[in-house]
């Protein structure tokens, strides 16, 4: 059994590209599912490559390269789940692959758990780390949530996937 493994790294907002050059010139294997979409500008438009989850890309490493992996640029952290980074299982990794062949657009959307009234972490951002609650959507792919911020309520919108449902204890 190998001791390499695939793993969910979470970058800075919009930086999954520039994070990818970064590994790879530290001999990092990593991937970025990467799709080819047509955009519309105000005047024309246009074929776009876009990453297929935003802030994230996949690292195949070994426990011995896990800190090098973190600390490398536009790195945030690994996907985690009690502390323990999360490995991601090779028949995964292939399924998205082949899913990714098909040409089919893919579309990483909130998860279907994530309901109003429930507890959630913000991922990025000024605010992140912090804690609150699911109040409402704000359009298709954005949602408010109430922040307890210095005894006060604070509402922010924020793009769904810079939330994540917090886990109960």
């Amino acid at each position: 059994m190998s001791d390499y493994h695939w793993y969910a790294a979470y970058t800075l907002p919009r930086f999954e590209k520039r994070a990818k050059v970064q590994l790879d010139k530290q001999g990092i294997t990593n991937w970025l599912p990467m799709q080819r979409l047509r955009r519309r500008w105000s005047d024309r438009w246009k074929w776009v490559e876009e990453p297929v989850f935003r802030s994230y890309l996949f690292v195949h490493i070994s426990e011995r390269e896990y800190f090098q992996t973190l600390n490398s640029y536009g790195i945030i952290r690994f996907v985690a789940f009690n502390g323990q980074a999360v490995r991601i299982p090779e028949n995964q990794m292939d399924f998205l692959r082949r899913m990714l062949d098909t040409g089919y657009e893919l579309e990483a959307g909130v998860p279907d758990e994530l309901e109003l009234g429930d507890k959630v972490e913000v991922l990025t951002g000024p605010m992140a780390g912090r804690q609150g609650v699911l109040v409402s959507r704000a359009g298709d792919k954005k949602f408010r949530v109430d922040l307890d911020f210095l005894g006060q309520s604070v509402y922010i919108t924020v793009p769904a996937e810079n939330l994540t449902k917090e886990l109960s204890v």
